[in-house]
């Protein structure tokens, strides 16, 4: 399945690029008035091959829950069990997830991919365990490549069956305590990034925590001498294996799903920007059909965007993870394609151009 969904991937296409930019020019306001706008739209318009691109909704977060090994080592104050009050959190409508989701009119799915409990049935869960939590990535690996192409193909299935559904955006979110521990061994190991320079507080630790946290991330790339810069598709599942998360593996299969359909993806914070590292490890084109719908707050996410040559729509200092940075992006997402299907030309308005 992965094999599949990589070969379906096609990078963004070069005549709709050009056509949407010479568009953006004709519509009736000053060239590049719109800045930033003005380039989503030209993105979403290369990734589905057409100008103006269909506009982005209904969108769907899908929420890739999954428990850590490396939680053992002390790195969050945050009790493991947490993740799994988390995901009932999620499904009863009260996280902040599920706020954002409301007032912009997403879908929420949670996806079960390696929390280190049974969950019981319930609508809006989908259960595609691999196993409960990952092991300790700083004692060995942290799973099998074969758990990890397993769990990437978790996220392809999610991906495939929204798009199905008519989800015409897909959005990522993530829980999983101690994930920014894995994150940011991920960010590190794709960028070549320091370890102390790509670590952040996550949910918040104190001084002595986070030095403790940084010595975790650099006994896991000791140990692993992952090569994720190597460009080796090969190399860089070992990587995810050995350092990573279910979660992780999932929402890079979720992005690499969604590019092989041609749906644009916005993605969240730091555990996204680590899985679309591992994403673009294995097809770049992945991320011609990505949008940053935030910058974290945790250092390792900024490393990730330039890593990616991404621009974050939103920089508020959120460090909350869940989707939360990708639904408050949405609406400014489908504001920029509105402008393509409802601004008028200076042609057709009758408006005078300035003079070149």
């Amino acid at each position: 399945m992965l094999a599949e969904t990589l070969a379906a991937i096609r990078p963004a296409d070069p005549s709709a690029l050009a056509e949407a930019r010479a568009y953006q020019d004709r519509l009736t306001k000053p060239r590049g008035s719109l800045g930033v706008l003005e380039e989503v739209a030209v993105r979403l318009a290369g990734s589905a091959g057409v100008s103006p691109p269909p506009m982005p909704e209904p969108a769907a977060l899908a929420i890739f829950a999954a428990d850590h090994g490396v939680h053992a080592r002390g790195v969050s104050p945050w009790p493991q069990e947490v993740t799994v009050q988390m995901v009932a959190n999620f499904l009863a409508g009260g996280a902040v997830a599920n706020a954002f989701a409301a007032q912009s009119g997403a879908s929420v799915t949670v996806v079960d991919v390696g929390v280190a409990a049974d969950l019981p049935d319930a609508p809006g869960l989908v259960k595609h365990k691999i196993a409960y939590g990952t092991a300790d990535l700083s004692a060995g690996p942290a799973m099998t490549v074969d758990q990890a192409v397993r769990a990437m193909e978790a996220g392809i299935v999610v991906a495939a069956d929204l798009v199905a559904k008519g989800a015409r955006c897909l959005i990522t979110g993530d829980m999983g305590i101690a994930n920014t521990t894995a994150s940011a061994a991920l960010i590190s190991v794709f960028t070549g990034v320091d370890a102390a320079e790509v670590t952040g507080r996550g949910t918040g630790i104190d001084d002595e925590t986070y030095e403790h946290k940084v010595g975790v991330v650099r006994e896991a790339l000791r140990l692993h001498a992952p090569d994720g810069a190597s460009g080796s598709p090969s190399e860089a599942l070992r990587a995810l294996a050995a350092v990573g998360g279910f979660e992780h593996a999932a929402i890079a299969g979720f992005i690499l799903s969604a590019a092989a359909s041609r749906v644009p993806v916005i993605l969240d914070g730091v555990i996204a920007g680590a899985a679309a590292l591992v994403a673009a490890a294995l097809d770049p084109a992945a991320i011609d059909h990505c949008v940053a719908g935030h910058r974290s707050a945790e250092p390792g996410h900024a490393a990730a965007l330039i890593h990616l040559g991404l621009r974050p729509l939103v920089d508020l200092e959120l460090r909350l993870g869940e989707g939360t940075g990708g639904l408050l992006a949405h609406p400014m997402v489908c504001a920029a394609v509105r402008v393509m299907h409802d601004v008028a030309t200076f042609d057709s308005a009758g408006v005078t151009e300035k003079p070149r």
